[in-house]
């Protein structure tokens, strides 16, 4: 699915000043996360240009073009006939009436902002990875435990909320409950949030819909997390052999991107957030380079580890 945002958003949130648009900027889409600064297509090479991106004009190319003189002129207004969805002149650069002119003829937005060029591009890039970012709905509950994303997975009436709740009592976060939104706004990173219209709630069986900031105050609730762990909750099995060592990493795939994941069996008397708080340490300390099993194992008088697991089991 190709996503969009409107180029008025784009605007509010990082203040550019509005020096024409064609049409209202809630009617004008940006589709892609990657902006451009025209060095090539101002020099007359089009081959490659891409009319989605933002274009960034700065000091550099505005030099350049004084460089050409009189030729400027037709290389600026080649550029334009691509129709490029906006053009963003940087560090206060002022429009002549040669450019407005240009932006009026063709249809082009023209916008501007203080900022220098590059600070401007990095936060365009980075504010785009997100709204334009790949995505999924997933039912659970993601909660930031000791800066530690915790996307809380399972059946309904589970125990999902409760957990949730009780984490968020020992001074831990939530970030979104029973809906998921996960985006994938890099090649390694996926980011969770909770929809605008249920955001800081709970909703607890029997007790009805909790706000959590209300109840709580602001620093127990968060809007995004990165999702760095995933916590499968089942019904326990009698008889199902769960992991007790630990010695094999479990992932699973979000988006094309593998997230660690542990599955906790839920049974009367288990203290969830105890868990997930263990959980959360453990994988930390495997992405620092410590794995409790494997030191555990290389304690043992041998190095097989089925051995070691049906002594274990035999405990």
């Amino acid at each position: 699915m190709k996503y969009s945002v409107p180029l008025s958003k784009v605007i509010a949130v990082h203040g550019f000043d509005v020096l024409h648009t064609p049409c209202p900027p809630e009617e004008i889409l940006v589709t892609s996360h990657d902006v451009n600064r025209p060095a090539l297509a101002l020099a007359g090479y089009h081959d490659y240009f891409d009319p989605a991106r933002l274009q960034f004009i700065g000091f550099a190319e505005r030099e350049y073009l004084t460089s050409l003189g009189e030729e400027a002129k037709g290389r600026v207004e080649h550029f334009f006939s691509q129709k490029p969805v906006a053009v963003i002149l940087a560090r206060g650069l002022e429009a002549n009436g040669f450019l407005l002119d240009l932006a009026k003829s063709y249809g082009i937005p023209l916008l501007s902002t203080k900022q220098s060029t590059s600070d401007c591009m990095a936060a365009i890039i980075s504010y785009l990875g997100v709204q334009l970012a790949e995505r999924i709905d997933q039912h659970g509950v993601l909660v930031e435990v000791a800066g530690h994303g915790v996307l809380i997975t399972g059946e309904s009436g589970i125990g999902k909320t409760e957990c949730a709740l009780e984490l968020v009592r020992r001074g831990h976060r939530l970030v979104a409950d029973d809906r998921v939104e996960i985006r994938r706004v890099s090649a390694t990173t996926l980011v969770g949030a909770a929809p605008d219209n249920i955001r800081n709630f709970l909703e607890l069986r029997g007790v009805g819909l909790l706000n959590v900031q209300h109840l709580f105050g602001t620093g127990a609730v968060k809007d995004t997390e990165r999702i760095d762990l995933v916590v499968a909750m089942e019904r326990w099995q009698d008889g199902k052999a769960y992991e007790r060592i630990g010695d094999v990493n479990s992932y699973t795939d979000i988006l094309g991107i593998k997230v660690p994941i542990v599955t906790v069996p839920i049974s009367p008397g288990r203290n969830l957030a105890i868990i997930i708080e263990a959980a959360v340490m453990n994988n930390r300390a495997k992405k620092g380079g410590y794995n409790a099993a494997q030191d555990f194992m290389s304690r043992m008088s041998t190095p097989d580890p089925e051995v070691i697991k049906n002594f274990w089991y035999s405990m």
